[in-house]
């Protein structure tokens, strides 16, 4: 199943290694200091000019960031309707 993040971005739900509110997370130094390399090394990607409420970590085809104006709520959401799909 694939989920969407934002734009035109979709990825597959099994590529998904974790949805983070960034308001809550960005609160931690280490939270800080894991997004300030993933964008050094090149790995974010973000979604909208709007203001970012979540971010996604996924691991295909590396481990890339995207930063999404979609909620982690929403997208967690949308992630448990997909697997409530799937499971039909």
């Amino acid at each position: 199943m694939y989920l969407h993040l934002g734009q035109d971005y979709v990825v597959h739900t099994r590529d998904i290694i974790g949805i983070f509110d960034i308001e809550t997370t960005s609160i931690s130094k280490h939270t800080r200091a894991f997004l300030r390399h993933a964008e050094t090394e090149g790995a974010v990607v973000t979604l909208s000019d709007e203001l970012p409420k979540s971010f996604v970590v996924t691991d295909f085809p590396d481990e890339t960031v995207f930063i999404s104006p979609i909620s982690s709520k929403t997208l967690e959401k949308r992630c448990g309707r997909l697997d409530q799909l799937g499971s039909v």
